[in-house]
Protein backbone atom coordinates (compact mmCIF):
# COMPACT_ATOMS: atom_id res chain seq x y z
CA UNK A 1 0.00 0.00 0.00
CA UNK A 2 1.45 3.36 -1.03
CA UNK A 3 0.72 6.83 0.35
CA UNK A 4 1.94 10.20 -0.94
CA UNK A 5 2.69 13.00 1.52
CA UNK A 6 2.75 15.98 -0.87
CA UNK A 7 0.71 15.14 -3.98
CA UNK A 8 0.79 18.77 -5.13
CA UNK A 9 4.38 18.28 -6.37
CA UNK A 10 3.10 15.90 -9.05
CA UNK A 11 2.17 19.02 -11.02
CA UNK A 12 5.90 19.70 -11.47
CA UNK A 13 6.06 16.68 -13.77
CA UNK A 14 4.41 18.94 -16.34
CA UNK A 15 7.82 20.47 -17.10
CA UNK A 16 9.02 17.15 -18.57
CA UNK A 17 7.05 17.29 -21.86
CA UNK A 18 7.88 21.01 -22.12
CA UNK A 19 11.60 20.25 -21.92
CA UNK A 20 11.28 17.46 -24.50
CA UNK A 21 9.56 19.82 -26.94
CA UNK A 22 12.15 22.52 -26.29
CA UNK A 23 14.97 20.04 -26.97
CA UNK A 24 13.31 18.87 -30.19
CA UNK A 25 12.90 22.38 -31.57
CA UNK A 26 16.43 23.32 -30.46
CA UNK A 27 17.86 20.39 -32.43
CA UNK A 28 15.88 21.42 -35.50
CA UNK A 29 17.16 24.97 -35.18
CA UNK A 30 20.76 23.76 -34.78
CA UNK A 31 20.59 21.55 -37.86
CA UNK A 32 19.03 24.33 -39.93
CA UNK A 33 21.70 26.82 -38.80
CA UNK A 34 24.53 24.35 -39.41
CA UNK A 35 23.32 23.66 -42.95
CA UNK A 36 23.50 27.38 -43.66
CA UNK A 37 27.09 27.43 -42.38
CA UNK A 38 28.44 24.36 -44.14
CA UNK A 39 27.41 21.01 -45.60
CA UNK A 40 27.20 17.84 -43.49
CA UNK A 41 30.49 16.30 -44.56
CA UNK A 42 32.43 19.47 -43.76
CA UNK A 43 30.79 19.74 -40.34
CA UNK A 44 31.83 16.17 -39.55
CA UNK A 45 35.43 17.03 -40.46
CA UNK A 46 35.35 20.18 -38.29
CA UNK A 47 33.92 18.30 -35.29
CA UNK A 48 34.75 14.63 -35.82
CA UNK A 49 34.28 13.66 -32.18
CA UNK A 50 30.88 15.25 -31.64
CA UNK A 51 28.16 12.63 -30.92
CA UNK A 52 24.52 13.31 -31.72
CA UNK A 53 23.56 10.36 -29.53
CA UNK A 54 25.20 11.95 -26.46
CA UNK A 55 22.90 14.99 -26.67
CA UNK A 56 19.81 12.81 -26.48
CA UNK A 57 21.39 10.74 -23.69
CA UNK A 58 22.16 13.88 -21.67
CA UNK A 59 18.52 14.94 -22.02
CA UNK A 60 17.35 11.52 -20.83
CA UNK A 61 19.62 11.75 -17.79
CA UNK A 62 18.39 15.28 -17.04
CA UNK A 63 14.71 14.32 -17.33
CA UNK A 64 15.22 11.18 -15.24
CA UNK A 65 17.04 13.20 -12.58
CA UNK A 66 14.28 15.82 -12.39
CA UNK A 67 11.57 13.13 -12.32
CA UNK A 68 13.19 11.31 -9.41
CA UNK A 69 13.73 14.57 -7.51
CA UNK A 70 10.05 15.46 -7.94
CA UNK A 71 9.03 12.01 -6.70
CA UNK A 72 11.32 12.58 -3.74
CA UNK A 73 9.45 15.80 -2.95
CA UNK A 74 6.15 13.89 -3.13
CA UNK A 75 7.63 11.46 -0.56
CA UNK A 76 6.02 8.08 -1.32
CA UNK A 77 5.44 5.92 1.74
CA UNK A 78 4.98 2.16 1.66
CA UNK A 79 2.94 0.25 4.20
CA UNK A 80 5.14 -2.63 5.19
CA UNK A 81 2.65 -4.67 7.16
CA UNK A 82 -1.08 -5.42 6.97
CA UNK A 83 -2.49 -5.93 10.42
CA UNK A 84 -5.91 -6.31 12.01
CA UNK A 85 -6.68 -3.63 14.56
CA UNK A 86 -9.49 -3.07 16.98
CA UNK A 87 -11.56 0.04 16.40
CA UNK A 88 -14.55 1.52 18.15
CA UNK A 89 -17.20 3.44 16.35
CA UNK A 90 -20.68 3.80 14.94
CA UNK A 91 -21.98 2.52 11.61
CA UNK A 92 -23.14 5.60 9.71
CA UNK A 93 -24.96 5.66 6.37
CA UNK A 94 -25.49 8.90 4.45
CA UNK A 95 -28.51 8.93 2.10
CA UNK A 96 -28.11 11.91 -0.23
CA UNK A 97 -31.04 13.23 -2.26
CA UNK A 98 -30.00 13.64 -5.93
CA UNK A 99 -33.41 14.54 -7.37
CA UNK A 100 -33.72 17.55 -9.72
CA UNK A 101 -35.13 19.71 -6.93
CA UNK A 102 -31.67 19.61 -5.37
CA UNK A 103 -30.47 21.87 -8.19
CA UNK A 104 -32.38 24.81 -6.70
CA UNK A 105 -30.04 27.63 -5.80
CA UNK A 106 -31.83 29.04 -2.77
CA UNK A 107 -28.77 27.93 -0.80
CA UNK A 108 -25.35 28.52 -2.37
CA UNK A 109 -24.16 27.15 -4.69
CA UNK A 110 -27.14 24.78 -4.87
CA UNK A 111 -28.81 22.26 -2.58
CA UNK A 112 -26.89 19.23 -3.84
CA UNK A 113 -23.47 20.85 -3.52
CA UNK A 114 -24.46 22.02 -0.05
CA UNK A 115 -25.48 18.46 0.87
CA UNK A 116 -22.18 17.07 -0.40
CA UNK A 117 -20.24 19.65 1.55
CA UNK A 118 -22.16 18.79 4.72
CA UNK A 119 -21.38 15.09 4.36
CA UNK A 120 -17.73 15.83 3.58
CA UNK A 121 -17.40 18.03 6.67
CA UNK A 122 -19.06 15.38 8.84
CA UNK A 123 -16.60 12.78 7.55
CA UNK A 124 -13.74 15.11 8.49
CA UNK A 125 -14.93 14.98 12.10
CA UNK A 126 -15.02 11.18 12.28
CA UNK A 127 -12.21 9.13 13.77
CA UNK A 128 -12.96 5.40 13.67
CA UNK A 129 -16.58 5.14 12.59
CA UNK A 130 -17.59 3.13 9.55
CA UNK A 131 -19.51 4.94 6.81
CA UNK A 132 -21.59 4.14 3.74
CA UNK A 133 -23.23 6.30 1.08
CA UNK A 134 -26.53 5.99 -0.79
CA UNK A 135 -27.85 8.16 -3.61
CA UNK A 136 -31.60 8.36 -4.13
CA UNK A 137 -34.23 10.15 -6.18
CA UNK A 138 -37.18 8.16 -7.53
CA UNK A 139 -35.23 5.07 -6.46
CA UNK A 140 -32.24 4.37 -4.25
CA UNK A 141 -28.81 3.38 -5.50
CA UNK A 142 -25.85 2.13 -3.40
CA UNK A 143 -22.83 4.37 -3.84
CA UNK A 144 -20.43 3.00 -1.24
CA UNK A 145 -20.83 0.05 1.16
CA UNK A 146 -19.87 0.29 4.81
CA UNK A 147 -16.15 1.08 5.00
CA UNK A 148 -13.48 2.87 7.00
CA UNK A 149 -11.91 4.33 3.85
CA UNK A 150 -12.84 8.00 4.21
CA UNK A 151 -10.82 8.95 1.13
CA UNK A 152 -12.89 6.64 -1.08
CA UNK A 153 -16.07 7.98 0.52
CA UNK A 154 -15.18 11.55 -0.44
CA UNK A 155 -14.31 10.48 -3.97
CA UNK A 156 -17.67 8.77 -4.49
CA UNK A 157 -19.41 11.70 -2.84
CA UNK A 158 -17.95 14.24 -5.26
CA UNK A 159 -19.09 12.13 -8.21
CA UNK A 160 -22.76 12.31 -7.24
CA UNK A 161 -25.05 14.38 -9.46
CA UNK A 162 -28.72 14.70 -10.45
CA UNK A 163 -28.22 12.76 -13.70
CA UNK A 164 -27.04 9.54 -12.07
CA UNK A 165 -30.61 8.28 -11.55
CA UNK A 166 -33.18 8.38 -14.35
CA UNK A 167 -36.31 8.15 -12.21
CA UNK A 168 -37.18 11.38 -10.45
CA UNK A 169 -38.88 12.04 -7.14
CA UNK A 170 -37.73 11.80 -3.55
CA UNK A 171 -38.16 8.16 -2.54
CA UNK A 172 -37.02 8.47 1.05
CA UNK A 173 -38.64 5.11 1.79
CA UNK A 174 -36.42 3.40 -0.81
CA UNK A 175 -33.33 5.03 0.70
CA UNK A 176 -34.27 3.83 4.19
CA UNK A 177 -34.96 0.29 2.95
CA UNK A 178 -31.63 0.14 1.15
CA UNK A 179 -29.78 1.56 4.15
CA UNK A 180 -31.21 -1.24 6.30
CA UNK A 181 -29.19 -3.74 4.23
CA UNK A 182 -25.92 -1.85 4.83
CA UNK A 183 -25.45 -2.79 8.47
CA UNK A 184 -23.66 -6.13 8.18
CA UNK A 185 -22.69 -6.48 11.85
CA UNK A 186 -25.51 -8.07 13.85
CA UNK A 187 -23.80 -7.05 17.09
CA UNK A 188 -23.53 -3.39 16.13
CA UNK A 189 -25.83 -1.55 18.55
CA UNK A 190 -25.43 1.95 17.14
CA UNK A 191 -26.69 2.17 13.60
CA UNK A 192 -27.22 5.67 12.28
CA UNK A 193 -28.82 6.89 9.06
CA UNK A 194 -28.49 10.52 7.97
CA UNK A 195 -30.97 11.57 5.29
CA UNK A 196 -29.87 14.77 3.53
CA UNK A 197 -32.75 16.15 1.49
CA UNK A 198 -35.17 19.00 0.84
CA UNK A 199 -38.00 16.60 1.77
CA UNK A 200 -40.08 17.21 -1.36
CA UNK A 201 -42.20 14.83 -3.43
CA UNK A 202 -42.21 11.66 -1.35
CA UNK A 203 -44.65 8.86 -0.59
CA UNK A 204 -45.70 9.48 3.03
CA UNK A 205 -47.38 6.12 3.67
CA UNK A 206 -44.42 4.09 2.40
CA UNK A 207 -42.00 6.30 4.31
CA UNK A 208 -43.75 5.70 7.64
CA UNK A 209 -43.60 1.95 7.09
CA UNK A 210 -39.91 2.08 6.15
CA UNK A 211 -39.07 4.22 9.20
CA UNK A 212 -40.85 1.77 11.52
CA UNK A 213 -39.00 -1.19 10.00
CA UNK A 214 -35.70 0.62 10.37
CA UNK A 215 -36.24 1.49 14.03
CA UNK A 216 -37.15 -2.13 14.73
CA UNK A 217 -33.73 -3.05 13.33
CA UNK A 218 -32.04 -0.64 15.73
CA UNK A 219 -31.43 2.14 13.21
CA UNK A 220 -31.71 5.76 14.33
CA UNK A 221 -32.80 8.19 11.62
CA UNK A 222 -31.53 11.76 11.50
CA UNK A 223 -32.61 14.18 8.79
CA UNK A 224 -30.69 17.19 7.51
CA UNK A 225 -32.66 19.81 5.59
CA UNK A 226 -31.05 21.73 2.73
CA UNK A 227 -32.85 24.60 1.05
CA UNK A 228 -35.22 27.39 2.05
CA UNK A 229 -38.88 27.17 3.04
CA UNK A 230 -39.79 30.02 0.66
CA UNK A 231 -38.51 27.91 -2.21
CA UNK A 232 -36.77 28.58 -5.51
CA UNK A 233 -37.05 27.57 -9.18
CA UNK A 234 -35.00 24.72 -10.63
CA UNK A 235 -32.51 25.98 -13.23
CA UNK A 236 -31.77 23.76 -16.21
CA UNK A 237 -28.18 24.31 -17.31
CA UNK A 238 -25.93 23.28 -20.15
CA UNK A 239 -22.18 23.74 -19.75
CA UNK A 240 -22.83 25.82 -16.65
CA UNK A 241 -25.16 28.25 -18.41
CA UNK A 242 -28.85 28.49 -17.45
CA UNK A 243 -30.99 27.68 -20.50
CA UNK A 244 -34.40 27.62 -18.83
CA UNK A 245 -36.31 26.91 -15.63
CA UNK A 246 -38.08 23.63 -14.94
CA UNK A 247 -41.84 23.85 -15.65
CA UNK A 248 -44.80 21.64 -14.83
CA UNK A 249 -47.32 20.14 -17.28
CA UNK A 250 -49.25 23.41 -17.33
CA UNK A 251 -46.18 25.37 -18.34
CA UNK A 252 -45.79 27.04 -14.95
CA UNK A 253 -42.34 27.44 -13.41
CA UNK A 254 -41.85 24.87 -10.65
CA UNK A 255 -40.99 26.31 -7.26
CA UNK A 256 -39.40 23.73 -4.99
CA UNK A 257 -39.53 24.30 -1.23
CA UNK A 258 -37.79 22.79 1.76
CA UNK A 259 -40.30 20.63 3.63
CA UNK A 260 -39.02 20.81 7.20
CA UNK A 261 -42.26 19.38 8.61
CA UNK A 262 -41.89 16.07 6.82
CA UNK A 263 -38.20 15.79 7.63
CA UNK A 264 -38.89 16.53 11.30
CA UNK A 265 -41.64 13.89 11.42
CA UNK A 266 -39.31 11.28 9.91
CA UNK A 267 -36.58 12.10 12.44
CA UNK A 268 -38.99 12.03 15.39
CA UNK A 269 -40.45 8.70 14.33
CA UNK A 270 -36.98 7.32 13.73
CA UNK A 271 -35.72 8.16 17.25
CA UNK A 272 -33.47 10.84 15.79
CA UNK A 273 -33.41 14.57 15.29
CA UNK A 274 -33.99 17.08 12.50
CA UNK A 275 -30.99 19.32 11.78
CA UNK A 276 -31.08 22.54 9.78
CA UNK A 277 -28.30 22.29 7.22
CA UNK A 278 -28.26 25.95 6.16
CA UNK A 279 -25.30 26.69 8.45
CA UNK A 280 -22.67 24.04 7.76
CA UNK A 281 -20.54 24.73 10.82
CA UNK A 282 -23.45 24.61 13.26
CA UNK A 283 -24.95 21.50 11.65
CA UNK A 284 -21.63 19.61 11.72
CA UNK A 285 -21.01 20.62 15.33
CA UNK A 286 -24.46 19.37 16.37
CA UNK A 287 -23.92 16.06 14.57
CA UNK A 288 -20.54 15.69 16.22
CA UNK A 289 -22.19 16.13 19.63
CA UNK A 290 -24.84 13.53 18.82
CA UNK A 291 -22.28 10.95 17.68
CA UNK A 292 -20.08 11.53 20.73
CA UNK A 293 -23.05 10.78 22.97
CA UNK A 294 -23.51 7.34 21.44
CA UNK A 295 -21.86 4.21 22.76
CA UNK A 296 -19.13 2.92 20.49
CA UNK A 297 -19.05 -0.69 19.38
CA UNK A 298 -15.73 -2.47 18.90
CA UNK A 299 -15.04 -4.04 15.51
CA UNK A 300 -12.07 -5.32 13.57
CA UNK A 301 -10.58 -3.57 10.59
CA UNK A 302 -7.57 -4.41 8.42
CA UNK A 303 -5.18 -1.60 7.67
CA UNK A 304 -1.61 -1.08 6.54
CA UNK A 305 0.74 -0.05 9.30
CA UNK A 306 4.35 1.02 9.69
CA UNK A 307 4.47 3.34 6.68
CA UNK A 308 8.09 4.12 5.85
CA UNK A 309 9.43 7.13 3.94
CA UNK A 310 10.93 6.30 0.55
CA UNK A 311 11.95 9.82 -0.55
CA UNK A 312 15.67 9.20 0.06
CA UNK A 313 15.85 6.58 -2.70
CA UNK A 314 14.26 8.89 -5.24
CA UNK A 315 16.48 11.82 -4.23
CA UNK A 316 19.58 9.63 -4.51
CA UNK A 317 18.56 8.43 -7.97
CA UNK A 318 17.74 11.99 -9.00
CA UNK A 319 21.13 13.37 -7.96
CA UNK A 320 22.88 10.43 -9.61
CA UNK A 321 21.26 11.12 -12.99
CA UNK A 322 21.96 14.86 -12.68
CA UNK A 323 25.60 14.05 -11.84
CA UNK A 324 25.83 11.86 -14.95
CA UNK A 325 24.22 14.58 -17.05
CA UNK A 326 26.72 17.21 -15.86
CA UNK A 327 29.83 15.11 -16.49
CA UNK A 328 28.65 13.44 -19.68
CA UNK A 329 30.30 15.23 -22.60
CA UNK A 330 28.93 15.64 -26.09
CA UNK A 331 32.11 14.11 -27.51
CA UNK A 332 32.26 10.48 -28.57
CA UNK A 333 33.56 8.03 -25.99
CA UNK A 334 36.64 6.34 -27.38
CA UNK A 335 35.70 2.75 -26.54
CA UNK A 336 32.16 3.29 -27.85
CA UNK A 337 33.65 4.89 -30.92
CA UNK A 338 35.64 1.72 -31.56
CA UNK A 339 32.53 -0.44 -31.17
CA UNK A 340 30.67 1.89 -33.58
CA UNK A 341 27.30 0.93 -32.10
CA UNK A 342 25.52 3.78 -33.80
CA UNK A 343 27.21 3.46 -37.20
CA UNK A 344 29.05 6.78 -36.81
CA UNK A 345 31.88 6.30 -39.40
CA UNK A 346 34.59 8.90 -39.70
CA UNK A 347 35.07 10.32 -43.17
CA UNK A 348 38.65 10.16 -44.39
Amino acid sequence: MIQFDEKIYFYLLGIIPVMVLAFFFLQLWKKRTQRQFADTNLLKRLAPNRSSFKSALKLIFLLAGLSFLILGLVNPKIGTKLETVKREGVDIVFAVDVSKSMLAEDIAPNRLEKAKRLVSEIINQLASDRIGIIAYAGQAYPQLPITTDYGAAKMFLQGMNTDMLSSQGTAIDAAIDLASTYYDDSEQTNRVLFIISDGEDHSEDNTVKSVDNATQNGIRLFTIGVGKAKGAPIPLKRNGVVESLKKDNQGEVVITKLNEVILSQIADRGNGEYIDGSNTEQAVERIKELLNQMDKTEFEAKQFAEYKDQFQWFLAAGFLFLFLDIFLMDRKTQWLKKLNLFNEHDDE
